[in-house]
């Protein structure tokens, strides 16, 4: 096993250290000062590791090998000669014999080798930041580099340059030659064909249902439709590997409320974000959104939402934003015929002209329900009610939408796959409908 080469950053920490007489990429010299100490130290009891971080050594930096060799070089010499035989004589105390120097050809050609490498991984970090985000650092893996090395030499027909390019890189040569290797070789191979077994799976579960996925829902898709489980940080690998994108969540634009008269009453906040009761019927989250299709046509879509089970209990899409928009919908959650109103269940809404109306609030007290509000300009007291229609703009075909009814079948159909086919972390993995039958199971 080869010992790790420094990096000039590790140089330049080692080089802090009082213990440290010279240090170079690949070798270190101690001072006979530290040298004592350490037999010192060594004698009493203590580990090789435990003296060298006492005396200000980063174990990671120097790496076990090192510490090792050292610990068993002193202790031969030091049992052979005493104190004596620790001290370094060897030229300029280095650690290492002094090396050629260069002639002016050869550090040019150094210099020029250096500068294309350098080149080369600007390239291809502008590449990686274009598909990250601005503020993500970028460090490369050692694999990239020894390509990038290779890429290099092969290039500009670098002849003896694999150690210096190496230096450079801050990877070790020993590291470079094994990459390139024909067993290295079978073991990628072997590993990017299973690799490609895997994402064949993953792109079944993306593409289950036409809906856009992240890492976490193909992994309960794949658990719930395939009888398949990955590892997520598995999942992550290969959609990062392949460039299979995750859809970035949106922020909802924020939206006016239309402001109640005075003849609409204002209900009290009874919720206080207590969404999930462990009792389906018990919270109803009811909101109404914009939805923007084909050549900026605008419709409204009014839903009520189990805040325990994640269920969409009812909904009702129109072209206009009337009264009626809100209570069809509430008439809609009386004909379903899943939904069981548990005991002291209520309805929670923001403060909505729809909502503080007295022709909605009539019916709300009819079909035996309490009525509770956010407080005003509050979207956090009815979240889950948000961060569905969050996931609705995200995974639904809405723009490619040439006309209300196409909008309609496309909902419904969205509110099918949510309801029986979308699985949810936070619902033990289960889709609503399921999570909703395992509680009235248990209960």
């Amino acid at each position: 096993m080869s010992k790790k080469l420094f990096t000039e950053k590790e140089i330049k920490l080692l080089s802090a250290n009082k213990y440290v007489k010279s240090v170079s990429s690949k070798g270190i010299t101690y001072t006979d000062e530290f040298k004592s100490i350490f037999i010192a130290e060594k004698e009493k009891g203590k580990f090789s590791s435990q003296i060298f971080k006492e005396c200000g050594f980063d174990f990671v930096v120097l790496g076990i090998h090192r510490i090792k060799s050292a610990s068993r070089r002193w202790k031969k010499a030091y049992n052979k000669s005493g104190l004596s035989g620790l001290s370094d004589n060897r030229p300029g105390n280095s650690g290492r014999s002094i090396e050629k120097e260069l002639t002016l050809e050869e550090k040019n050609a150094r210099l020029e080798a250096q500068l294309n490498l350098l080149k080369a991984e600007n390239e291809l970090l502008k590449k990686i930041r274009f598909c990250r985000k601005e503020d993500e650092e970028v460090v490369l893996p050692p694999s990239q580099k020894y390509i990038l090395i290779s890429t290099v030499i092969e290039k500009y027909q670098l002849k003896h340059m694999v150690t210096h390019l190496c230096e450079i890189a801050g990877v070790s040569r020993s590291g470079y030659y094994n990459y390139f290797s024909e067993k290295s070789k079978e073991q990628r191979k072997l590993k990017n064909k299973k690799d490609e077994i895997v994402k064949k799976t993953i792109l079944k579960a993306l593409h289950f249902k036409g809906r856009k996925k992240g890492a976490r829902q193909i992994k309960m898709t794949l658990e719930g439709q395939f009888q398949v489980v990955y590892n997520l940080k598995r999942i992550r690998r290969i959609m990062k590997k392949y460039g299979i994108i995750c859809p970035i969540r949106k922020a909802n634009p924020y939206r006016r409320m239309m402001k109640a008269t005075k003849e609409h009453r204002v209900a009290p906040n009874l919720l206080n974000r207590q969404f999930k009761q462990d009792i389906p019927g018990k919270v109803l989250l009811t909101d109404i959104t914009y939805l923007f299709y084909e050549k900026g046509q605008k419709a409204y879509l009014s839903t009520i939402k189990d805040g325990t089970t994640g269920e969409i209990l009812a909904y009702h899409l129109s072209d206009r934003m009337t009264i009626d928009l809100a209570i069809n919908t509430l008439l809609k959650l009386k004909k379903n015929r899943n939904f069981k109103k548990a005991k002291d269940a209520l309805i929670h809404s923001d403060q909505g002209f729809h909502y503080t109306h007295p022709d909605f609030q009539k019916l709300v007290k009819k079909l035996g329900l309490r009525q509770s509000m956010s407080r005003r300009g509050n979207c956090w007291d009815n979240a889950p009610q948000e961060s569905f229609f969050g996931h609705l703009k995200d995974e639904a075909s809405i723009k490619a939408c040439k006309n209300l009814d196409e909008l309609k079948n496309e909902i419904k159909r969205y509110m099918t796959y949510y309801n029986h086919y979308r699985y949810q972390w936070n619902l033990k993995k289960m889709t609503p409908v399921q999570y909703r039958d395992h509680l009235l199971k248990v209960a």
